[in-house]
């Protein structure tokens, strides 16, 4: 007798088993068109998801996706190129066609693109940059009905808990929106020239690489910081991001408009290490150790820290406050002067071996 073989046995297996659903299942005419499941009916939207869309439509196409472009040379025709460099995030700030953004989205850049919200694309030329706080300003060439200027709103009075949105391109991915929450106020973090930025608003909105530059905005979708940093170990979002506060950016913007740069007035002195207040002692302040002829220091009689005959240190002024504002460092004394102009009166608070004496005296222009 001969005995099956293994596929003998699964020829007749599979035979059966097609014999079987045969039987069972109902003949299906191929010219019945298939039934889609019933759709059930949504209802309204709430509250929260409609307020989220609404900020979005409104605020969305002042967002704009800039490209920075470098050089590159071919290696075989050694012809010069222009080839994608990085991608980040800027905002209309006006209908003349300035662009809002970040320093380090265009740092070390030859050039740069801006898709608007529709779509097109314009060339852009730099007009100003303040590494300080980590804001630059590009202009393009497009009609004003393209370029609706961003709403813009206060940082001073912000709350922690306000409901907060991001819009960039995180990734490279075009309009993006994510929400959170204000999570603390008046952080400071470091530009990227080592000069701190202070009164930073944190939040937990959803800001990854690609979103710098882009705004945050309150509920009202009015602009209230520049996203520039995130806290991540990863490199990606992680529930802390930081931004400039609109308070800075509406001062400062305008100013790169006009001029190009921050022309910060000037003291006209030349301020000693920290390691010098330190070393003697000294109450927190910014020493003196040299002031430049003609300078509002020189002729207010401010008076430097001097070796003498001797060797030894003969003691000068530290400048503990300004305007009453106290200052640690010779950073506390830049931040507090850029909000003034050349020609502004300011009052110092100035230590001397022990005493204390108040001087008035008038900005003059920087020489940076």
């Amino acid at each position: 007798m001969k005995l099956p073989t293994a596929r003998s046995i699964l020829l007749a297996g599979a035979a059966a088993l097609a014999a079987t659903l045969a039987v069972s299942l109902p003949a299906i005419s191929r010219n019945d068109p298939p039934t889609p499941r019933a759709v059930t009916p949504r209802g309204a939207l709430t509250a929260d998801e409609q307020a989220n869309v609404d900020v979005f439509k409104r605020v969305s196409p002042s967002v704009v996706h800039i490209t920075t472009l470098a050089a590159q040379r071919d290696m075989f025709s050694l012809n010069v190129q222009q080839v994608p460099r990085g991608t980040g995030t800027g905002f209309v700030w006006d209908t003349n066609g300035h662009i809002v953004t970040n320093f380090h989205v265009i740092q070390g850049a030859n050039a740069a693109r801006v898709t608007l919200a529709d779509q097109t694309s314009f060339d852009a030329k730099l007009v100003g940059a303040f590494p300080d706080r980590d804001l630059a300003v590009l202009k393009i060439e497009a009609p004003a009905a393209k370029l609706p200027p961003i709403p813009v709103g206060l940082s001073r009075d912000l709350l922690v808990g306000q409901r907060v949105y991001a819009i960039g391109n995180p990734f490279g991915l075009d309009q993006t929106l994510t929400t959170g929450i204000v999570s603390a106020l008046n952080r400071e973090i470091e530009s990227f020239n080592n000069r701190s930025i202070r009164g930073v608003v944190q939040t937990d909105a959803a800001i990854n690489p690609g979103n710098s530059g882009g705004p945050l905005l309150d509920s009202a979708g009015r602009l209230i910081g520049v996203n520039t940093q995130i806290a991540s170990p990863s490199g990606a979002s992680a529930g802390i991001g930081f931004a400039i506060p609109v308070d800075e950016v509406n001062r400062i913007v305008p100013r790169l408009i006009r001029d190009g740069r921050i022309n910060r007035p000037a003291l006209g002195v030349t301020a000693g290490p920290p390691g010098l207040t330190k070393a003697l002692q000294l109450p927190p302040g910014v020493t003196i150790i040299a002031s430049a002829a003609g300078s509002p220091a020189a002729k207010a009689g401010l008076q430097p820290f001097r070796r003498g005959r001797d060797g030894g240190v003969l003691m000068g002024d530290v400048v503990t406050e300004v305007d009453g504002q106290a200052v640690q460092d010779l950073d506390d004394v830049l931040t507090l002067l850029e909000q003034k102009q050349a020609g502004d009166s300011v009052t110092l608070t100035l230590w001397n071996s022990g005493k204390v004496r108040k001087q008035r005296l008038e900005l003059a222009t920087s020489k940076d």
